[in-house]
This record gives structure tokens, sequence and C-alpha cells, in this order.
């Protein structure tokens, strides 16, 4: 009898193949800022996009994405008590984003991703004090690594919390600098 209460439960709880879309918050950062700031943080943003969920078994499945990420980082620069103080500045660096992720399900909707993600900058401003100007010497290709968590309802309500770690200079001027974007992703979504 209890395993039949357990080949029901399973029969609602199955993943599926199927087209998706999804929204959520970024928290973004770039590493490689200790020469220019005084300090750095990050940004916070949000990303959409669409994804297809392709099962090749009850276990696996691949996921391409399109992804629409709001990325950056925030820093100051502090001129010391002699200098006139702190200033603030927001980097606004935009993407769209296209990952594919391998899935593994350890149980009914529970599923761990990893995969690659390859990136192309369709906007770049640096915020000084307020003001924005187009940012200089952006490395128009990015590249990263993203691996995460996700649990999804029978119903096609899902939610993923992920981070992507980057494995490209996004600098492509002169000099040493090795600003890489990291960025961690709450996300809602829904497969129709």
């Amino acid at each position: 009898m209890m395993a039949g209460v357990f080949m029901l439960a399973g029969t609602g709880m199955a993943q599926e193949s199927g087209f998706g879309a999804k929204l959520g918050l970024n928290l973004a950062s770039q590493s490689g800022l200790d020469d220019a700031y005084s300090s750095s943080g990050m940004r916070t943003s949000f990303h959409i996009g669409a994804y297809y969920n392709y099962m090749i078994s009850d276990k696996f499945a691949i996921q391409p994405e399109l992804v629409y990420s709001a990325q950056g980082h925030t820093g100051t620069i502090d001129f010391g008590p002699l200098g006139g103080g702190e200033i603030d500045v927001v980097g606004r660096f935009d993407y769209i984003n296209i990952p594919i992720l391998a899935k593994y399900y350890f149980t009914e909707g529970l599923h761990l991703h990893a995969g690659i993600q390859l990136g192309f900058n369709i906007g770049a401003k640096i915020e000084i004090d307020g003001e924005s100007e187009d940012a200089e010497d952006v490395n128009g290709f990015d590249a990263a690594l993203p691996i995460g968590l996700g649990y999804e309802l029978s119903n096609g309500l899902n939610f993923t919390a992920r981070y992507n770690l980057g494995l490209t200079n996004t600098y492509s001027g002169e000099g040493d600098f090795d600003i890489k974007n990291n960025v961690v992703q709450i996300s809602v979504g829904y497969q129709f």
C-alpha cells in the first residue's frame, strides 16, 4: 500500500521537458577592483529570460537559456581628509547571457545544475556621484561558470539560486587590470 502512495505522489511531480520564463534578483560584483577603489561591493539589480528544459532521463536534463542580466559593481574612492572625502561609483554593465546547463535531479523537483555561460555586453555605464557616462575599454564578450540549486513544483512554478563565476577579463584597455564578473542570482520561473 505504501508503494502505491509513493507511486501516486510521484506521478504529479515528474519533471517534464518544456519552455519556461524566469526573472529574479542579481547581486553582482566584480573582482580585481582593489587598485581602483578604496572599497567595492555589490550592485543589486535584476535578470529576466527564457529557457527550455529538455529531459534526457528521469535524473538528467539539459537547459539552455537566454537571459538579460544587469550586472556590475559599486565602489568608493576615498581621497582622504585633505583630498575632499569620498566619491561613490556604480558600474552598470548589461549583458545578454546564454547559459547552457546540465541538471541532475536528486529527487522529484530538487536539482543541482552547472554548465557554461557565454555573455555579450550590450551596455556599459559608469555613474560617479550620480553623473553617468559611457564606460570605456569594456570587453564585449564574457564567459562564466554557473552552478546552483533549484526546485520545481508540479504546477510549473520553480525556484533557483545560482552563482556565476566569471572566467574572462571584462577590461580590454591597457594596464594589468583583471576584472571578472561574479553574480549571485535568485530566480522565480514558470515552465509552461
